[in-house]
This record gives structure tokens, C-alpha cells and sequence, in this order.
């Protein structure tokens, strides 16, 4: 079994899928497999009924309504592969009843609390250089925090003021606002050649021992820039991403435009935050309208 498993997980790799989701896949699939194990059946074999099964079985675990939906998904992608590898005759887990998924609407921050978090790093340091940089990329750009860590030197054109951000076959290029720029000329220029151990180091954003920074390391940074500023809200580097999507709209951008430069494929993953332009629309007139 752990072959099959193997061989789909190298399938994905081909399709350049990230090691999260890989990651993901693994574990779904090899609870999956063993489960059914246990009781003496190959999951070549297995109906819909066993994949019910499987899906209360994780219920009476406990496991929240998200994880079965992702292990759900994880298993729908293996059992395709199997029908097309003719190794089963069905997917069983097309169309099966999994729990749904409450979407948690994104925590955005206003402009003053963005202000305030941009304000914190110290530029007496380099450190504090490297972080507002980062930060400043980050809301001028509405990047990933994975985009921003794997940016390469390359990849930025400080003449033009854009960066570009590589995708599996695709890549877009983004446009800097000029205190951005500033910032991230001054990081490239004094800052980074102090950092870097080794010319050979290509990576855009180094942490304090020379390395390429890590999505946690980031995340502790913000973490801590956003205890300084004293925001009471559970902030983590996506809400940056939230954060310029509504601003973006809240200032009259197209919602195409937006779209683009977040680097959605399909156009319904930015409509949510028109409805959450809606909401902030409907607050303001039950608070201010005399008759509301």
C-alpha cells in the first residue's frame, strides 16, 4: 500500500504541488489506509458506505468540521488517481455527506492599526530595516507570506519599482508604492549586504544568522510588532494580505485589479471581500441612520 501511497504523492510533486500540501496528503491518505487496515480491507476495494464510515469515524473523534473536509479532499484527489491508474472502479468519495465548513470571516485590520504596526520597527537597527521593508512589501503588495520569503533578488526591479512573484508556471508583477521602495532600496543597498554570509545567497529576505527567513520566523516578528503597537487583534501575516484587498476596494480599485495582484485564478476568491465591504456599509447606516 505504502507504494501506491507513494507513487500518488510523486504525481502531486510532478504538478509541482507545495510541501504543505504534500505534507497534508501524506497524512491524510496513510490515516486513511490504516484505518482501514485494521480491519483486514484495501482501500482498492472499498464503497462509498466505507467512506461514510470513515467520515463519522472522524466525527467520533472529535476532529474539527475543517479537517475532515480537507481529508475528504485529500482522498477524493486519491481515489481519481486510482480510477485513472485503473487500481479502483469508483471514487468513493465523490458526493459523500462530510460536514461543512463554517468559513471564519478574515480579520482586517483599519488603516490607523496598519499605521501603527508599520511604525514599530526600529531603524536604528537592522533588523528593525529588514522588518519594516518587509512589512511595507507586504501591505503595498498584498503578497503571501510565502511569496515574500522566497522572493529572490532577481525578482526585484528597483529602477521600475515592481517585484515579481514566481507561482508554480506562472508569475505576476507588482507594482511598489514609493515608501515601499524606499524602503526595500534601502534594505538592498545597506542592509543586506551586512547581513549575507556568502555572495552566493540570493535569497531577497535574510534573517539574523545569513539564512533565508522562515515562514514562523516571520510570524514571531509580526507577532511581536503587533504586541508593541498594542492591536487586540489576532493578527497574522494573511491579515496583512485581508487588510490591502478591502483597502484596496474601500479607495475605489476594481475589483479585476485586485484580483490580479493577489494572484487569484478564479475571480470568486476576491468577491469576499466586497461583501465584507457590505457589511462595513450596513454597520455604518444601523449606527448612523436616525430611523435604522
Amino acid at each position: 500500500m505504502k507504494i501506491i501511497i507513494d507513487e500518488f504523492i510523486e504525481s502531486l510533486k510532478a504538478r509541482q504541488a507545495s510541501p504543505n500540501t504534500l505534507a497534508s496528503y501524506e497524512r491524510d491518505i496513510v490515516q486513511f489506509s490504516n484505518y482501514f487496515e485494521s480491519q483486514d480491507k484495501k482501500i482498492f476495494n472499498l464503497t462509498k458506505d466505507d467512506m461514510q464510515e470513515y467520515i463519522n469515524h472522524l466525527i467520533a473523534e472529535g476532529k474539527s468540521n475543517s479537517t475532515i473536509s480537507r481529508s475528504t479532499a485529500s482522498i477524493k484527489a486519491l481515489y481519481r488517481y486510482l480510477v485513472n491508474k485503473k487500481l479502483a472502479e469508483e471514487n468513493i468519495a465523490e458526493n459523500v455527506e462530510a460536514p461543512k465548513v463554517n468559513r471564519k470571516e478574515p480579520m482586517i485590520l483599519t488603516s490607523a492599526e496598519i499605521e501603527k504596526l508599520l511604525e514599530q520597527p526600529d531603524l536604528s537597527e537592522l533588523k528593525g530595516q529588514r522588518d519594516k521593508a518587509m512589512l511595507e512589501i507586504l501591505y503595498a503588495t498584498g503578497i503571501r507570506v510565502t511569496e515574500l520569503i522566497s522572493l529572490r533578488v532577481e525578482d526585484v526591479n528597483l529602477n521600475n519599482g515592481y517585484i515579481k512573484v514566481k507561482k508554480k508556471n506562472s508569475e505576476r508583477h507588482i507594482p511598489l508604492g514609493n515608501l515601499a521602495l524606499r524602503c526595500l532600496k534601502d534594505y538592498m543597498n545597506k542592509v543586506r549586504p551586512l547581513l549575507i554570509r556568502t555572495e552566493d545567497e540570493k535569497t531577497l529576505f535574510i534573517n539574523t544568522n545569513g539564512q533565508k527567513m522562515t515562514r514562523q520566523g516571520y510570524w514571531k516578528i509580526l507577532k511581536q510588532y503587533k504586541e508593541q503597537a498594542k492591536i487586540d487583534k489576532d493578527i497574522t501575516p494573511h491579515t496583512i494580505r485581508h487588510s490591502f484587498a478591502v483597502h484596496m476596494l474601500q479607495n475605489g480599485a476594481e475589483i479585476k485589479t485586485v484580483q490580479e495582484l493577489l494572484g487569484h485564478t478564479d475571480v470568486a476568491s476576491t468577491m469576499m471581500y466586497t461583501q465584507m465591504l457590505n457589511l462595513d456599509i450596513k454597520d455604518d447606516y444601523m449606527k448612523n441612520h436616525p430611523r435604522a
